[in-house]
Order: C-alpha cells, then sequence, then structure tokens
C-alpha cells in the first residue's frame, strides 16, 4: 500500500511538472508571435502650459488696536459713578464716569466771585484816572500823582486778566468732574470702582481700544525678503503693481471677509528675531477680529510669469536631482531632470527642464522604465 502511494505521490509531480513547461512553452510561442514586445503600460498625462500664475506668501500675524487710549481722571476727587458696560462698544464722547461735582463747583463760584471783586477795583482805578489826568493838565495836581493813578489802572486790570484765568481753569476742573471717551471702540474693565478717591496715583480708570479700522502685524524674514528679491531678479516673480491685498485666516480655518492691505514697513531691521516688520489694515465694522488674537496672514497680489506647475505626484527624487517621466512623439516614456521651485498647493512650479506642449505622466510613473511603451489611459490628459 506504501508503494501505491509513492506512485500516486510521483505522478502527481510530473504532471504538475509538464503543465508548467507547457505553460511556459505557450509563452515564449506568444512572444515569438508578437515579436517579443514589451506590454505598454497605462499611465495619465498632463500637457505642460505656462502661464501667469497668482502667488500668494503666508506668515503668522497678531491683531492690534488702531488707537488705544488710556481713560484717566484728571483732577483729583471722588469717582461718583461708572456709566458704562465693561467690555462694551462706546461711542465718540460717550461719557464713562462721572466726579463728585460739588467741590469743583464751589471753586469756580469763588473764582468768579475774586474776578468780581478785580472788576470793580478796575472800574475804581479807572475812574480815578480819569480824574486825575485834567486836574493834571491844569497843574492841580503832579505829575506822580498822574503816574500813580495809571499804575493803579494797570495793575487791577492785571489783576481782572489773573481771575479770568482762574475761573477759567476752575470751569474746566469742574469739565473734567465728566470722563467721556474720545472715540468710538471696545472698553476695558474699570480699574477704579465707585466711591475710591482718585489722585495721580491711580488716575487710570480704564482703557478704549479702537477696532474699526483693526491693524495686523507680522513680520518677514531676511531670508523670505531675499528670496523674493532674488526671484524677481530671475523673472520667476512679480510684485503687485498697486500694492498688496491681505486677506486673514482666524483660528478655526474660517476667513475674515473683509480684506486689507499694507500700510507699513518698519525700515529698521530686528536683529533680534532676524526680521523686519510689516503692518495690515483692514476693516473691522463688526469688532469680529478682536486686538491680541493671532491669525494667519495670507498677502496677495503677487504673479509667477509663465509658471509651469505639474501635480507633487508627478515630481520624483533620484540620486542626481529632482526628475519627471514625459511622454515622447513616439510614445515612450523618459527620465527629464527638472529644477523645482516652491510649492502652490498640491502642485509645483517647474523652474526648468520643462517646456509648453510637453506630455508630463502624472499617474502610474512607479511602472514606468526608461524607453517602455505607454498608452494613455481614458481621461489621462488633464
Amino acid at each position: 500500500m506504501k508503494g501505491i502511494g509513492r506512485t500516486k505521490m510521483k505522478s502527481a509531480v510530473v504532471a504538475a511538472v509538464l503543465l508548467l513547461l507547457s505553460v511556459l512553452a505557450c509563452e515564449r510561442h506568444e512572444e515569438k508571435r508578437t515579436g517579443n514586445a514589451p506590454r505598454e503600460v497605462e499611465v495619465a498625462v498632463m500637457k505642460v502650459t505656462a502661464r501667469d500664475t497668482p502667488v500668494t506668501t503666508e506668515f503668522v500675524g497678531q491683531t492690534q488696536s488702531s488707537r488705544q487710549v488710556e481713560i484717566r481722571a484728571r483732577v483729583d476727587g471722588f469717582l461718583d459713578k461708572r456709566l458704562y458696560s465693561e467690555g462694551g462698544m462706546v461711542k465718540a464722547g460717550e461719557v464713562m464716569f462721572r466726579m463728585d461735582p460739588n467741590p469743583f463747583q464751589a471753586q469756580l463760584n469763588a473764582a468768579e466771585g475774586a474776578l468780581a471783586a478785580q472788576r470793580a477795583r478796575l472800574q475804581v482805578a479807572r475812574d480815578n484816572l480819569a480824574r486825575v489826568k485834567p486836574l493834571t493838565a491844569q497843574n492841580a495836581l503832579s505829575e506822580k500823582d498822574l503816574d500813580d493813578a495809571i499804575g493803579q489802572e494797570q495793575a487791577a486790570t492785571a489783576a481782572v486778566e489773573t481771575a479770568k484765568a482762574q475761573v477759567e481753569q476752575a470751569r474746566l476742573n469742574l469739565g473734567y468732574t465728566v470722563i467721556s471717551s474720545p472715540l468710538k471702540g471696545l472698553s476695558s474693565y474699570a480699574r477704579v470702582q465707585e466711591g475710591a478717591y482718585v489722585n495721580a496715583l491711580n488716575s487710570l480708570l480704564t482703557y478704549v481700544a479702537q477696532t474699526d479700522p483693526i491693524w495686523v502685524n507680522f513680520s518677514i524674514s531676511e531670508n523670505e525678503v531675499l528670496r523674493i528679491r532674488g526671484e524677481t531678479e530671475r523673472g520667476f516673480y512679480r510684485a503687485a503693481k498697486d500694492g498688496y491685498d491681505v486677506e486673514v485666516v482666524l483660528a478655526d480655518g474660517s476667513v475674515f471677509p473683509k480684506r486689507g492691505r499694507i500700510t507699513f514697513a518698519n525700515a529698521d531691521y530686528n536683529p533680534q528675531t532676524g526680521t523686519f516688520l510689516l503692518r495690515a489694515t483692514l476693516p473691522n465694522p463688526e469688532a469680529v477680529l478682536r486686538p491680541g488674537q493671532f491669525v494667519r496672514v495670507i498677502i496677495l497680489g503677487g504673479v509667477r510669469p509663465n509658471a509651469v506647475l505639474v501635480p507633487q505626484q508627478a515630481v520624483l527624487q533620484g540620486a542626481k536631482g529632482h526628475f519627471v517621466w514625459v511622454v515622447d512623439a513616439e510614445g515612450k516614456a523618459r527620465i527629464r531632470s527638472v529644477q523645482v521651485g516652491p510649492w502652490h498647493g498640491d502642485q509645483w512650479f517647474i523652474d526648468s527642464g520643462l517646456v509648453p506642449g510637453e506630455m508630463v505622466v502624472v499617474d502610474g510613473v512607479m511602472r514606468l522604465a526608461e524607453g517602455a511603451a505607454v498608452r494613455i489611459g481614458e481621461g489621462g490628459r488633464p
């Protein structure tokens, strides 16, 4: 029985070998019949075109109030009332605090009384001068009497002017008890509470920050400046003729609906950070942007002239640098060395190595070999 089993096993092995040889013989026959032609590789290609392409540059920025003012008490006294809602929007001229006006009203009344007294003295001096002048002309009084009368009149006039200034100062101090916002903006919390005594040491009451327009500050590195300058000289970059637009992206990825413009570039280079400071100004009527936020700043307006773009997956890297596969006029795959520029979305700028009209393989590159016959698949010319 064991001999019969071995015999059957040998027969099976022999049959399998014969089947394999038969298959190989068929494949050789097929290759001879087709002239040993290799199989075509199906690929997708794109036609190289050159066109002016808008380019953007992205930075990290921080918002800043375009005008932030300190609301301070200008006279010493007791804080009587806070009239604004902390953190709310206040209008220009809106009253925010009131101080106790009674002491300042009393000072104004006293100053007005002193002014009235000085005016009365001035009138007496003028009347006396009017009597002395004709008597001196008749030699009834001496020149000294006339000089004394003139001096008294002039001193009384000066005293009136001083009293007027004191009245004006008292009136100003009374007005300073009503503290208003000089601009429209967002208010901060109150630093001093009602009933507290305010003097030079705690005169800061709150802040008001203007948010429309709002500033966005960001920095550009020296390397970035040199890169843009070099690309401009080589013809790979063209600056915006009418200035750059600025788009802001918020922390959640949403785009702020209003665009702005670059309005300030600091002339000084910051040696600590290696950057130059730039500032953009954006309209912010709804106060969506608040001072201190971190945002992404996208600079619009630059153009790459006659740019050649290919998808990133079409660009490979070998020992000698970057390369792509192109399809020649005979339908054969050829390796083409290229010089790449920066990324542009999911595509890559090609600085050199490709010319308009060539076919670049964008899908199926891993199955290609030099000189391989290719077949462009359906929809393979994006």
